[in-house]
């Protein structure tokens, strides 16, 4: 196995360019999909990273950035609460990650397992994806996120989305090396050409954008609404978070867990959350896709990563790059939107499936039953709606009914849903 840690700086710089490039399609896509600025995400994913980096003393090859599990919470909070308030919430979801992290540290990781069984995850994960599947159809098919608008014709829009679609499968099934680690970048830039031709780019916003300009920061603003709303969708992205960390460890081969530590992951994780809400950015995540880059390129530098998160805030600050991420049609993201919200769904559906829940128990088929329905269906009960109430109800079922829900295996989740 190479040392890498040894290389010079250009190769560690270069080497945490190509790792934001396998992240940036992901990253982008969340805040375009959600309404928040593409350049404060870019500044926030690489202020989280940074601090992720600084609380476990740079040991672990990981960046963060844009989770996707957000995606439907934050715009249904948008909706009720204004974008300043849904950032209170998403503050307080990282808040819970610190919690989470502080209980580790007293009592292990035995309390989350028990209270989180893959029958509660499974399905809220699955609620995630196919919760957001109308969003999906409703930007391949030229309208906007919530179907009110017409952006583009049908007929113009279906065919791009489709052919975006194709790309990003074509890519992510029979590309090989680092080009199967970047399928949407490629389904972007066909589409974008695509949507071009077609007469439904709008270049003047990158015309009127300066080169330099401060991201557009926005600051949380704070009420229990929308606090109780958002903090238990945070609820699987913590899962994830343990399986993530276990997901690089058998990579460099190396137990994260034990040290740096679970508690102090996740609380840089927590932190870096927090502060991305702070700055008006998406919740951040560990991705996967930089651990498959890193399985890909075997360099197991951390500093690798910090390069890419110095990269990531450089970026920010580039006007004309922000303006011409927005400039992006939405057909062309509710294209490849069809195989990204599906393919979380799949993997709630594995974490089921991998862990060979019995769902011919009454007990496990009221609980993915009723979480479906709830998530997909966006029943509210008081402040609580959707993913983030179908979270509460899986939990809350859990521990009511009688029998014992099959446990964790030897990796706790397997995927990242972002």
């Amino acid at each position: 196995m190479q040392d890498h840690s040894t290389d010079p700086v250009w190769k560690q710089a270069i080497a945490g360019s190509q790792m934001l490039l396998v992240a940036f399609g992901a990253l982008v896509l969340m805040p375009l999909i959600t309404g928040l600025d593409p350049n404060v995400a870019l500044f926030t994913a690489g202020i989280g990273t940074l601090i992720f980096h600084i609380v476990t003393g740079g040991q672990i090859p990981i960046f963060l950035a844009s989770s996707f599990a957000f995606i439907a919470p934050i715009i249904a909070a948008k909706g009720r609460f204004g974008l300043e308030e849904t950032l209170g919430g998403l503050m307080a979801a990282g808040i819970l990650y610190i919690i989470l992290s502080g209980a580790v540290r007293l009592r292990g990781t035995g309390f989350i397992t028990r209270l989180l069984p893959p029958v509660v995850i499974g399905p809220v994960i699955m609620v995630i994806g196919l919760g957001l599947a109308p969003v999906a159809v409703h930007m391949a098919s030229g309208r906007t996120g919530d179907g009110a608008q017409q952006l583009v014709p049908y007929d113009t829009a279906i065919w791009i989305a489709m052919i975006s679609l194709a790309v990003t499968v074509i890519m992510a099934v029979w590309s090989s090396g680092i080009f199967r680690l970047i399928p949407i970048m490629f389904g972007i830039i066909v589409g974008y050409i695509l949507s071009a031709f077609a007469g439904i780019v709008d270049l003047s916003p990158i015309t009127n954008a300066p080169w330099f300009a401060i991201p557009n920061f926005v600051a949380p603003e704070f009420s229990w609404a929308a606090i109780l709303f958002m903090i238990p969708v945070a609820i699987a992205p913590a899962i994830e978070h343990i399986g993530d960390i276990l997901a690089i460890g058998t990579v460099t081969r190396k137990n994260y867990l034990e040290k740096p530590g679970l508690h102090r992951t996740l609380l840089g994780d927590g932190l870096a959350t927090s502060a991305a809400s702070a700055l008006g950015g998406p919740p951040n995540t560990t991705y996967s896709e930089v651990t498959g880059a890193v399985v890909l390129t075997k360099n197991f530098n951390p500093k690798v990563m910090i390069w890419a998160a110095c990269i990531a805030i450089v970026l920010a600050f580039i006007g004309k790059f922000g303006a011409a991420l927005q400039t992006i049609p939405a057909p062309v993201m509710g294209g490849i939107l069809c195989l990204l919200f599906g393919s979380i769904a799949v993997v709630g559906l594995n974490t089921l499936i991998r862990h060979q829940v019995d769902l011919s128990q009454a007990r496990n088929l009221v609980i993915v039953a009723v979480t479906l329905v709830f998530g997909i269906g966006g029943m509210a009960i008081g402040n609580l709606e959707g993913i983030a109430l179908c979270a509460v109800v899986a939990i809350a079922l859990n521990l009511i009914l009688p029998g014992k829900g099959e446990a964790w295996g030897a990796r706790i989740h397997e995927k990242d849903t972002h």
